[in-house]
């Protein structure tokens, strides 16, 4: 049940993700990246939300944590993991670690991005 509970939530995010890109897309046409950009903040307000209401105030809703936070805002947007991973670091005064995942995250990632084109490219 878990596993459909995921692959629904996942199916939703993705639909949500998509459609949210087009509306964002139609309205302003920009080389700045706004859809993903409020897709990835909403997405972390929307983890940030769901994460407070699961574990803290209604725990009651535990079993749907894999069907919103893994599934729906899973798809919706990573980033949302990745902000509640930092928060959660900073929470355990984590300082170090909270400041290098995000440095390396961001690097790395746009640095593996670069990489993988080039080696794409180059065969």
């Amino acid at each position: 049940m878990m596993y459909f509970m995921i692959a629904f939530g996942g199916a939703f995010g993705a639909l949500s993700r998509y459609g949210m890109t087009k509306w964002v897309n139609t309205y302003w046409h920009h080389y700045f990246p706004f859809a993903t950009m409020l897709i990835n903040v909403l997405g972390s307000v929307l983890m940030g939300v769901a994460f407070v209401l699961i574990s803290e105030r209604m725990p009651s809703l535990e079993p749907y944590r894999p069907l919103v936070m893994v599934g729906f805002l899973g798809a919706f947007t990573t980033f949302s993991t990745f902000s509640l991973e930092i928060v959660s670091l900073i929470n355990m005064q984590a300082w170090l670690s909270a400041v290098s995942y995000l440095l390396l995250s961001c690097i790395l990632g746009v640095a593996g991005l670069a990489i993988g084109m080039t080696l794409t490219r180059a065969f």
